[in-house]
Parts: C-alpha cells; structure tokens; sequence
C-alpha cells in the first residue's frame, strides 16, 4: 500500500490535484491546441486526397466530346472539384460575360474577360486550400512556449515547496518538478506535428494550384483561341465577320 501510494505521488492524477488555476488552464489550452490541430491535420488529409482524385479525372475532361460532356467528367471526381468550378466558370463566361451591357466588366477585352473569370475562380480556390495552415503554423510556433510557460511554473511551486520546508526533500518538490517536465513534452508533442503538417500540406498545396494554374490556361486558351468566345466572336474574328454581314 505504501509502495502504491508512492507511485500515485508520481502519478498525473496527482499532478493534476496538486495543481492551480494557472496550471490547470496551461494543460487545458495545450490539450485544446493538440485536439484541433489533429482535427485541421486530419481535415486537410481528406481534403487533400479530394483534390487528388479531381485531378485524375482533367484527362477525361480534354477526352471528352463537348465541353458540358467535360464538365459532368470532372464533377463525377467530386462535386466541389476545384477543377469542374473552373471549367464551369469558364463556360460561363464564355456564354454571358458579354451578354449584359453597361457594366464595368463588359468593357474588358473578351479574352481578359475570361483571363479575370479564371484568376478570381482561381483566388477562391486558392483562399479555401490555405484554410487552417494559419492556426497550424501558429500551434507550432507557440505550443513550445505554452509548455515552458507551465515549466516555469512547475519549477517556481518547487522552489515555494523548498523555501517553505526549509529542506529540498525530494517528496516535496517531486510534483512541481515532475508536472514542469510533463508541460515541457506536451508542448513539444503538439508543436511537431502541427510544424510537419503545415509544411508538407503548404507543399502540397503550392504542387496543387501550379497545375490548377495550369489548367486555368489551358481552359483561357481553349475558349479564346481554340473556340471563341460565344457571344464575342464577332470582335475576335471581325473578318469573318463582315464577310458574313456582306453575304447577307
């Protein structure tokens, strides 16, 4: 029993008791940093295997007969591809950017019209995939200082256990010491995987948008050279244009 009763002394149900207010909210936050960064982890993993798999399916989009034909193809890889948003936007444009007059838009070049469609669609985009990496790159920066905040504050209960007995008996000065070396590594146990993740997510992410990039372009010069745009193309092939008025 007294073997037991000395273990419990070492024990976090222990430390936990012992502790104050100050302690208690360190040890809660550094918990509440570590549940939400492995929920922004796990979050961003799926994602990210989404975006994957809408990018297996551009091939399909370029293989296929029309352009809504392409745009069913991509959205059977998801129905928030990022992939089937532009090309769907692009389409879009490609009908009725043109279509109602006195707007400031409609006096963009069609192709810049289309260029601004792209960009914007590609700004939303861009703004949801970074999503989160704000708050994973702050847990990293930070979770280190909250644990040595607790540490501090481990070691200066000791140092009171100390000037209060007059003697460092080891029975009193265990606790504090033990919950500042526990603070310390959970500090360091939430930094690093929050620091991993947001690098290689911020990797991931720059690969991802340069080839969404990518297809931006080839959607701009699909629309603009290898199809022209619907309802402008009078202003991009105006020969064909008076020849057509002339036939008339």
């Amino acid at each position: 029993m007294q073997e037991t009763a000395q273990q419990n002394v070492f024990g976090l149900a222990h430390l936990w008791v012992q502790g104050d207010a100050v302690s208690h909210s360190v040890a809660i936050l550094i918990v509440a940093m570590s549940i939400a960064s492995w929920y922004l982890i796990l979050a961003k993993a799926w994602d990210w295997w989404r975006l994957r798999k809408a990018a297996r399916a551009v091939p399909a989009f370029w293989a296929a007969s029309s352009v809504a034909e392409g745009i069913e193809k991509l959205r059977d890889a998801g129905e928030d591809s990022p992939y089937a948003q532009l090309a769907s936007q692009a389409n879009c444009c490609n009908h009725d950017c043109e279509a109602v007059n006195g707007r400031l838009a409609s006096q963009f070049d069609p192709s810049e019209q289309m260029e601004r469609a792209l960009r914007q669609q590609l700004s939303t985009t861009q703004a949801g995939m970074e999503n989160g990496l704000t708050f994973l790159a702050t847990t990293g920066a930070t979770a280190p200082f909250v644990g040595l905040f607790g540490t501090v504050w481990g070691i200066y209960h000791a140092l009171i256990a100390i000037g209060m007995t007059g003697q460092a008996a080891l029975e009193k000065i265990a606790g504090p010491v033990g919950e500042a070396l526990i603070m310390t590594a959970a500090g360091l146990g939430v930094a690093l995987p929050a620091v991993f993740a947001y690098n290689t997510f911020t990797r991931a992410n720059r690969v991802f948008y340069a080839d969404l990039d990518a297809f931006a372009h080839d959607l701009h010069a699909f629309f603009t050279v290898g199809k022209p745009l619907v309802a402008n193309s009078a202003q991009i092939h105006p020969m064909r244009a008076r020849a057509a008025a002339g036939a008339v």
